[in-house]
Order: structure tokens, then sequence, then C-alpha cells
């Protein structure tokens, strides 16, 4: 467990998003559930987003926690258990061992940036009638067509490995990965990126949500 735990703990990149004209929209790309799991579903889970920004991290982590309660499921945050400041690479595994013993939590949720790309492309201009031509004007209609230029514009992606490990044995027992296409600011990228991945786990069944009545 410690070991499996330290290496996360080391994860190079850190999660961040930038201010863009766009609004957020993440997808899950792809996930896994361990076939060894069997029917067994998790309802108390600490949440470790590995990142240096404590910003990012405290919104992402509260937002995944908010929305695991929303649905039943008991939630802890790093940023509530551990050293508040310290960097990444400064989080000890046996923190997290004790965090987790400490809250009685049956599952360790991680989430990390592993890769982001930039692709520029070209919008299209468009053209629209100027005012002043019915119908019983069409042969002066032609050539009343304003134009707006086109423009280049920059999408950028970014996408994050999210796992849940068994606090117990340590086994890694469900993964996925998500996409976030142009983010607008931390509070409503975060947001979706937690409604989009707890939703997940809820389809994929790890999580032990208590049935409506």
């Amino acid at each position: 467990m410690k070991t499996k735990i330290g290496a996360l703990a080391k994860f190079a990149f850190a999660i961040s998003f930038v201010i863009v004209s766009c609004s957020p929209a993440t997808k899950i790309v792809g996930s896994w559930k361990n076939p060894e799991l069997g029917s067994k579903k998790y309802s108390d889970l600490y949440v470790f987003a590995m990142s240096d920004n404590f910003i990012n991290r405290k919104t992402i982590e509260e937002d995944i926690a908010q929305i695991l309660k929303t649905n039943g499921i008991d939630a802890q945050t790093s940023v509530n258990t551990l050293k508040p400041g310290g960097k990444l690479e400064d989080v000890k595994p046996d923190e997290i061992v004790t965090a987790m013993q400490q809250g009685n939590n049956d599952g360790l949720l991680t989430m990390g940036l592993i890769d982001q790309t930039s692709e520029t492309r070209y919008v299209q201009g468009t053209a629209y009638p100027m005012a002043g031509y019915g119908f019983r004007g069409y042969y002066g209609a032609y050539g009343a067509m304003a134009y707006s230029p086109g423009y280049y514009t920059t999408d950028k992606s970014y996408f994050i490995e999210i796992k849940l490990f068994d606090a117990k044995s340590g086994d890694m027992v469900w993964s996925a990965q998500s996409e976030t296409t142009n983010p607008g600011n931390i509070e409503s990228a975060a947001l979706d990126f937690a409604t989009v991945v707890v939703d997940r786990m809820i389809q994929d069944g790890v999580l032990n949500v208590p049935s409506k009545k």
C-alpha cells in the first residue's frame, strides 16, 4: 500500500486550469474496473488531487467530495487532513495511510494531470444579408451581403487520470481518463469534472450508492 501511494505522491504533473473564452466541457474517454473486485463497492473515500497548486487542489477535492456526499458516499479531502502549503513531492505515504485509517476510509481516490494538448483551427467567417431587401427587390439583392472575417482559435485539452485504490489492500480497483476541453475558470471546470467522474463511478458500479425510496 505504502509503495503504491508513494509512487502516486511523487507524480510529476500538477492539475492546472487556464482561463479561456470557451465554456468547460469534460468527458470520460475510457474507464477500467478490476475484474477481481466482484460485487464490492465503496462508501467512504479519501480524495487526493495531486497538484502543487493549493487553490486548484482544494477546489477539485472539495467539489469531488461534495458530489460524492450528494450521492450518499462519505468523503474526506487531503486539504483538510494533510499539512497545507506543502509541495506534492513532500507528501509522505504514511501521512495518507494514517489519515485514511483515522477517517475509516475504505478507498483512496486520486487524480493527476497526465497530458495537455493545444490545437489551432480556423473558424470560417459568416455571411448575412443586409437590411432593406425584400422579396420584390430580389433583383437588387445580389451582392447585398455582409461578411464577418474568419479567425484562428486554439483549443486546449487537459487529460486527467483518476484512480481508485482499496484502502486495505492497496490494489487499484478502478481507473478512468477524462478530457477537459477549453476550461473556463477553476470553479466551473472543477465542478464539471467532479460531476462527470462521480457519474462514471456510479455507472461502473464501484460506489455503494444508497437506493432511493
